[in-house]
């Protein structure tokens, strides 16, 4: 190789070394000059370590102790009603008379045709012992007597048919029934329900059943009565699972001394499990779902640079003016646990203290810089009422 040949392989060579440096020096320059991310405004929240009392929630279904539709057995004209509708009345109280007055002139002549037999009987009897009759004819007068009186009662059954009296205590309902109006066996003629005690028949996945025991206590709220909250007991729990949900059926006892809860109203359950416990807490709010696990974002200081990262040429980074550190949001993959109101408990992956995103978490990502505003914040009630505006 000549000496002109390796002076034109090294000037080459100069050319791309001259190159390359002037294209890694862009690059830099570029990458320099690429806006950082300005910080975004986010609320925050402590995690707290609070009391906290595991609870089964369900939707219950008011239910009467006893309740019935009363109706009649025979059919009939209407007499008297002897009640008004939305009444309290006793075990036993008349309610209602149909007309009976050809099923009691009946009952008089079983009555008569009773008496009759027994006189029968009598004087048979006053026979025999002279020998005057037989022994027969005194056992034909005894059936004929017994059934007499049997008729008598049936006569009697079919008058007291006619009077229609409530079964057990109660409130009777709203009926239009009238004297003069013809009733047919069967038809309805007024409602009868005992409020107090009422009955809330619910469900819980058989999950919860472990939790479950005859004599719970149990305390449920309607919307119809909101801030009031009413106590009971568990007195019975299904023996049967339900195959189609997997739920099993459980029913309890509640107080009801005002009579306010009313059948047919639905309830909202809750059962306290275990004893009390502490757990760390957060807002609802501040819990981010995803398909690969809940995640939330954890506000800390950013690290300051390392002395000659930037290395020579890159530009100064700007000073903080009030000479406070930057906040970044840095996410952390969390275990929830159950919930009660506005708050969450969480299991793992937090420690009392530490400072979360409570909203705003849609416009993070790793390593963001935040401004914390919290001005609003999400609500963070473990027993929220509903607001009426």
């Amino acid at each position: 190789m000549t000496r002109r040949m390796i002076i034109m392989i090294g000037c080459v060579l100069l050319l791309v070394a001259v190159l390359a440096f002037g294209k890694f020096m862009q690059i830099r320059a570029l990458i320099a000059a690429v806006p950082k991310p300005s910080p975004q405004t986010v609320s925050t929240a402590e995690v707290q370590k609070l009391q906290w009392q595991s609870q089964f929630t369900a939707v219950g279904t008011l239910n009467p102790v006893r309740g019935a539709d009363l109706s009649t057995e025979v059919a009939g004209l209407v007499r008297t009603v002897h009640f008004k509708s939305g009444q309290d009345v006793k075990a036993g109280t008349l309610l209602v008379e149909l007309n009976a007055d050809s099923d009691i002139a009946l009952l008089h002549s079983a009555e008569a045709a009773a008496a009759q037999a027994a006189i029968v009987l009598k004087r048979d009897q006053a026979q025999l012992a002279v020998q005057a009759v037989s022994q027969a004819q005194i056992d034909a007068d005894t059936n004929d007597l017994k059934a007499k009186r049997a008729q008598v009662e049936q006569q009697a059954a079919v008058v007291a048919k006619k009077s229609i009296r409530a079964p057990f205590s109660g409130r009777l309902g709203i009926t239009a029934l009238n004297p003069g109006q013809y009733v047919n066996a069967g038809d309805k003629l007024v409602t009868l329900q005992t409020l107090d005690p009422i009955y809330v028949d619910f469900a819980l996945p058989q999950q919860q059943l472990a939790g479950l025991a005859v004599g719970q206590v149990v305390n449920l709220s309607v919307d119809t009565f909101p801030g009031q909250s009413f106590s009971g007991k568990i007195n019975a729990i299904s023996p049967k699972v339900d195959a189609a949900t997997r739920n099993v059926q459980v029913e309890a006892t509640i107080a009801n001394p005002k009579q306010i809860l009313l059948p047919g109203m639905f309830a909202n359950v809750k059962i306290d499990v275990g004893g009390v416990q502490e757990q760390l807490t957060l807002p609802s709010t501040a819990v981010t779902y995803n398909p690969y696990g809940s995640t939330v974002y954890v506000v800390k200081e950013a690290e300051p640079p390392k002395e000659g990262a930037a290395g020579a040429g890159a530009p100064a980074q700007p000073a903080n003016p009030s000479g406070a550190r930057q906040l970044v949001a840095q996410q952390v993959f969390v275990e929830t646990g159950a919930t009660r109101g506005d708050q969450i408990a969480i299991v793992k992956g937090l420690t009392a203290g530490q400072v979360v995103v409570s909203s705003g978490q849609n416009k993070l990502k790793n390593g963001t810089p935040v401004v914390v505003d919290n001005s609003v914040q999400p609500a963070n009630n473990p027993a929220p009422t509903p607001q009426e505006k």
